[in-house]
């Protein structure tokens, strides 16, 4: 990667932390994993240039996209009982999805799972 295109993914993780309400301590975290996972890298700046989603990385067939949809689902049944810590907030919504796509790298099993089981939606029988 380009060190000028390095510098303003880096200058923009830090402000989307920032906007996010993560500490230095998260945006650090965040950066070394980021700046390690070439596919998410890639993804990070598209989405920094074009302010649209790229989707050619995937981890077990997920793209980022799925899983802010997927965040999206559970940000809903929040709000329906009553905590609402990302609303209003669609930059830590996007910095959600990003980091949980790191972190499904790491631990894709785990994550698949959740996305397939954890919908966030009711539905007749999910109770049962």
């Amino acid at each position: 990667m380009e060190r000028q295109t390095e510098g303003k993914a880096y200058q923009w993780a830090r402000a989307l932390c920032l906007y996010a309400g993560e500490g230095e301590a998260f945006f650090r975290d965040f950066w070394k994993r980021l700046a390690e996972s070439e596919g998410v890298m890639r993804e990070f700046v598209y989405y920094l240039e074009h302010q649209n989603f790229l989707c050619e990385y995937k981890v077990q067939g997920y793209s980022v996209v799925d899983i802010l949809v997927w965040q999206t689902d559970h940000f809903k049944a929040q709000m329906d009982r009553g905590r609402d810590e990302m609303k209003n907030n669609g930059d830590r919504m996007l910095l959600m999805a990003f980091d949980t796509l790191l972190k499904m790298q790491r631990d894709p099993e785990y994550y698949v799972n959740l996305m397939r089981t954890e919908t966030g939606t009711d539905y007749e029988g999910k109770y049962k």
